[in-house]
């Protein structure tokens, strides 16, 4: 399946080399319909129908805001449609996000079977709906003007670079984007080592690295040590990092490639000091969505300091929720809110104080705890696994297991690691962009290199 899935053969090898040479033919008024017609086919390879259903919300959304366009001057009216809108996007997300959960626990409860239990939420849906209630916000706020061409929203809502996890773009920043853009060969050279790096993050060390967080879970509650659990759960914390950010990385590179600038959307997080610092660094776009749509409407830091409190814990209730009704994401979001609250209040001084490093330590320490209940299914066994992690039910500080676990995967641990220090990759392009013609000749032998490293995991 080629939707979702930057890292596969066919979207190496024929999707994105087929619709990049078609692109580059293509006039300037014609881009924008082979982007849409590309977009289309990659997300309806595998889910068909559920590319219906896309289209019908983008194009609801545009009706939506050719409404605003008419009313925008009684506020009244057009407060009423944004409503609607909002609420018909919203309503349907959170129909595919909490439907299936309901349904399965009416059926518990239930004697009569209670169809459509199977239905999966489509891949990509989050995003989407967030982008869609961006145009409608946009427009209501005047920060952008409605769109006129239908096909120019569809594609806004739908493009394929960046369907698989973001970043969420705002529509005012793509609004005229979508209208013109420039393209430079140097410009598409640079895509494509975002694009080569971005594959490098999740072929070479998440999927990699994802290995050792599944033998870990794959122990029993008594079979796990204290060294087992910590390993386990950094082998999680580095997953979903480089996972995470190398998509957003080659959404970068798919949209400098095409002629889109896309937002960044990781910034070094785990080099932050404290956890409020750690999140504004970590999915930089998401959490910009949730404070321009959310925070500051609700007032933001301008209020009294409780209903300060009070926001900072609704927005972090709204991002567990935003990941699943399971009730581990709301303690995940809850613990986050309550940790940014308490920096806000006090910690912060305690903090400011502290050497760095240990600030670092505290920040990575807390989001690590965090993490547990993320990947654990059940609030219970978050909690028992919490507590094999600070030797409350562990089957000891180190075993035999544990220790062949470390031993095993120290060089990739050591290498995914130092990869997080953001002088690193500096550093490197400090070195790269001297101007030398054989520096440039050894970047591309270096990305070239990574690349069939790639493919060859890929393959294999």
């Amino acid at each position: 399946m080629v939707a979702g899935l930057f890292d596969s053969v066919v979207f190496l090898f024929t999707f994105l080399p087929v619709v990049l040479f078609l692109y580059y033919l293509m006039p300037g008024q014609l881009k924008n319909a082979l982007l849409l017609l590309a977009s289309l086919v990659f997300y309806a390879w595998g889910e068909p129908v559920a590319v219906f259903l896309m289209v019908g919300m983008a194009l609801f959304t545009y009706a939506c805001g050719l409404r605003l366009a008419g009313v925008l001057k009684n506020r009244r009216r057009a407060r009423a449609v944004m409503r609607f809108g909002v609420g018909i996007n919203l309503g349907v997300l959170v129909f595919f996000l909490y439907g299936r959960t309901v349904l399965a626990g009416l059926q518990a409860v239930l004697p009569v079977d209670i169809p459509f239990q199977g239905f999966a939420m489509p891949i990509g849906m989050s995003f989407y709906t967030l982008q869609m209630l961006s145009y409608i916000l946009d427009v209501y706020r005047g920060n952008a003007k409605v769109q006129k061409n239908p096909a120019d929203l569809v594609l806004y809502v739908s493009m394929f670079l960046k369907m698989p996890g973001g970043p969420v773009v705002r529509y005012a920043e793509m609004e005229k984007q979508l209208g013109a853009r420039q393209m430079t060969p140097g410009k598409v050279g640079e895509g494509a080592m975002y694009f080569i790096r971005g594959l490098a993050k999740k072929v070479l060390f998440a999927d990699n690295i994802g290995i050792l967080h599944a033998e870990v879970m794959a122990m029993g509650a008594g079979e796990m040590s204290v060294l087992s659990a910590w390993l386990g759960c950094l082998a999680f914390a580095l997953q979903i990092y480089y996972n995470l950010s190398g998509y957003t990385d080659m959404a970068l590179g798919l949209g400098k490639m095409t002629g889109f600038e896309l937002p960044g959307n990781f910034e070094y997080p785990y080099g932050a000091g404290s956890t409020t610092e750690f999140w504004y660094k970590w999915h930089m776009s998401l959490g910009a969505w949730f404070r321009e749509y959310v925070y500051h409407p609700l007032g933001g830091g301008d209020v009294e300091e409780s209903k300060q409190v009070r926001n900072i814990l609704l927005i972090w209730l709204l991002v567990g929720l935003f990941h699943g009704l399971s009730g581990n994401y709301i303690i995940w979001g809850l613990y986050c809110g309550l940790l940014m609250v308490a920096e806000k209040l006090f910690l912060w001084r305690m903090l400011d104080e502290m050497p760095g490093f240990l600030g670092h330590i505290y920040s990575i320490v807390m989001v690590m705890i965090g993490w547990v209940f993320f990947f654990n299914p059940r609030v219970s066994e978050g909690f028992t696994y919490l507590g094999t992690m600070f030797a409350v039910g562990a089957s000891g500080l180190a075993d035999d297991r544990g220790m062949y676990l470390l031993v095993t995967n120290a060089a990739l641990l050591a290498v995914m690691l130092i990869g997080l220090l953001p002088f690193v990759h500096k550093g490197y392009v400090s070195v790269m962009d001297r101007g030398a013609r054989g520096m440039a000749m050894i970047n591309c032998v270096i990305y070239g290199v990574m690349f069939v490293l790639c493919v060859a995991y890929i393959v294999c």
